[in-house]
């Protein structure tokens, strides 16, 4: 059985090839009876496509994993706080499971009431937050000097 962390260390990882791709870095892994069956990172600049956010690259590569479109009994680790297009996708795929790094204050779906999350979706948060915090802070820095 492996733990949040590790799948939370995989997803950093994937976050990473984001950064160095020139992407915002996020990354996302689906888990479903531990194991990982879908995986993503943002890939908005290289797609030239705003939809092509981690969480949804994930999602659907579990979804063709498992051959049908609910995702009741997976887990989805994600670096940040996913947003509201993202938390869509997470409620229609019926997600049993959320685990996020670092919150985003600014864009994370959070800020809605009520929450646009399924309400069968469990959730966690600030798993690796520090790790997925400075990753990001890293990013935008370079972008600003």
């Amino acid at each position: 059985m492996f733990s949040d962390e590790y799948f939370m260390e995989i997803a950093l990882s994937l976050a990473e090839e984001a950064d160095a791709a020139g992407e915002i870095p996020v990354g996302a892994v689906v888990v479903c009876k531990n194991r990982i069956i879908g995986k993503g990172r943002n890939q908005t600049e290289q797609l030239t496509d705003v939809t092509a956010h981690a969480e949804l690259m994930a999602i659907t590569a579990a979804t063709q994993s498992l051959g049908g479109k609910y995702l009741a009994d997976c887990t989805l680790y994600v670096t940040l706080e996913p947003c509201v297009m993202c938390a869509g996708a997470i409620f229609w795929a019926q997600l049993g499971r959320l685990v996020i790094g670092a919150d985003d204050p600014k864009r994370g779906y959070s800020r809605l009431q009520p929450s646009p999350l399924h309400p069968k979706t469990r959730l966690e948060t600030g798993i690796l937050a520090d790790e997925s915090r400075q990753l990001l802070t890293n990013f935008f820095g370079r972008l600003r000097t």
